[in-house]
Parts: C-alpha cells; structure tokens; sequence
C-alpha cells in the first residue's frame, strides 16, 4: 500500500523516482520538502521562469532537513548532469529527478573517533 502512495505521490509533484534505497515515509518526505523548495523559488523568484533554482542552495537545505529529521549523516548533490559512485547506510539512499534537475541524497554512518 505505502508503494502505490509513494507512486501517486511521484505523479503528482512530477516527480521521477530513478533509484530508491529508502523507506518510503521517507522517500515521501525527500520527494515534498524538494517539490516545496523548488517551487518556492518560482514563486518568490523575480527570475524569468526559465532559469531554474540554485543546486548548491537546494542540496544544502534538503541535506539539512533529514540531518535534522533523521540524524547525521546526509549527503546530497543536485545538478543536471553529475555521475557518482557512492557506499551508503542500508535504507539510506535516494536518487530522483524533478523538473530538469537529478537529486541524489544518501545517508553513511558516523563513528565516534576515540583518542587514546
């Protein structure tokens, strides 16, 4: 049941989901905060709407948002063109595309470096 949410979900902020590794509460979260933020920028933007919104800012907050969510340690880039090759968290990995920008978000586990 959750998958056919998260497809209508998909539909309906055109949204392409290419590659998930990740609950799918949490794939709904990732797929909404990005749609939020994206069209904020259109909405607030005085750009023409042909120029699209800043990756690096875009990155940043949905990295921030599931550090805040979720815990330490999010990653995320998002860009239109970018290969990558990445070792993730079990259920910690998400890679989706909306309007023309690919995000790619991916969670690695954080260990506590004792000093001696």
């Amino acid at each position: 049941m959750e998958e056919v949410n998260l497809a209508a979900t998909a539909i309906s902020l055109n949204v392409r989901l290419r590659s998930p590794d990740m609950p799918a509460h949490m794939q709904q979260h990732a797929l909404r905060f990005t749609r939020s933020l994206v069209d904020d920028y259109y909405s607030e933007s005085s750009a023409p709407k042909t120029s699209r919104p800043n990756p690096t800012h875009l990155a940043r907050a949905l990295k921030k948002e599931f550090d805040d969510a979720y815990g330490p340690a999010w990653h995320c880039v998002v860009g239109k063109s970018f290969g990558s090759f990445v070792t993730h968290s079990p259920a910690g990995f998400l890679y989706f595309s909306i309007d023309s920008l690919s995000v790619l978000l991916f969670k690695t586990e954080v260990q506590l470096v004792k000093e001696s």
